[in-house]
């Protein structure tokens, strides 16, 4: 992915220096405005890292704007640790879902509108990948999705703060939306037949729980023994992000009484 690249008359995207197995190519940051209006909102502003706020002010300073506000889709360092020291040099608020980032700034929340002339920005609720999680929609019909939906493979859900319902309820939330194209907080853009992404992303959800109810047809199994069984083909650096997202499963299961956790964290099948 390029580090710089316009995707839209209204969108830049540009790439944050940090990426992982977890991040993808690194942190998408978006420079959200229409051209000629002199202004522009910074969502997920990412990493605190030098050149990548030389690119995004780049990236500013080509429109001919000013900073408005700085945008947050949730508190996860990899897309707010530079919002509050960017907002405090820019002169600008920080606009969060959450209290956790630490800074003056107005909760936003459902509905909300994003004042920038020009283009329509509304904040949509997405909790699942983080309780605080939003989405922004654009007018166009595009949504700016953080870490709800990647551009490649599938969300984390991290039990405790994830919550898996959530995230599923979130995801038929967008795509009863009906998205025009998706830009995600890692990886490419997508751009053709989002909803069938939305539903991927849905199915995928299911798939795990049939594959984890296979597991434990076999017996009883810790937290552990499942991530090894479930995800034995993917790296192993990510087993972490698998065991969390996988509790956060157990805990749906758990909740309907479909799975029992018994006094030495082993899960069983419901009989």
């Amino acid at each position: 992915m390029p580090t710089v690249e316009r995707l839209t008359p209204e969108l830049v995207r540009v790439l944050a220096p940090n990426p992982s197995p977890m991040t993808l190519d690194g942190t998408n940051t978006y420079v959200l405005g229409a051209a000629g209006t002199g202004e522009v909102v910074i969502v997920d502003p990412g990493p605190d890292d030098p050149a990548h706020r030389q690119h995004v002010d780049d990236a500013v300073a080509e429109l001919d704007a000013e900073v408005r506000a700085i945008a947050v889709t949730h508190h996860h360092p990899d897309h707010a640790e530079a919002a509050a020291g960017w907002a405090a040099d820019l002169g600008c608020p920080v606009l969060a879902p959450t209290a956790y980032l630490a800074v003056d700034a107005p909760v936003i929340t459902e509905g909300d509108r994003v004042a920038l002339r020009n283009v329509e920005v509304t904040v949509i609720a997405t909790p699942g990948h983080t309780r605080d999680h939003v989405a922004f929609r654009l007018g166009s019909g595009a949504v700016l999705t953080g870490d709800h939906v990647l551009g490649r493979g599938t969300s984390v859900v991290a039990h405790p703060d994830g919550d898996l319902q959530a995230y599923l309820d979130s995801l038929q939330r967008l795509y009863d939306l009906g998205p025009s194209a998706l830009h995600p907080g890692h990886g490419p853009s997508l751009t053709e037949d989002p909803g069938a992404v939305l539903s991927y992303y849905a199915e995928h959800r299911h798939y795990r729980e049939l594959q984890l109810k296979h597991v434990l047809r076999d017996g009883p199994a810790g937290l552990g023994e499942l991530v090894a069984r479930l995800y034995a083909d993917v790296d192993r650096r990510v087993w972490p992000a698998a065991a969390a997202s996988l509790s956060a499963l157990l805990a749906v299961l758990v909740a309907r009484g479909e799975v029992h956790r018994d006094a030495a964290a082993r899960y069983h099948l419901a009989v």
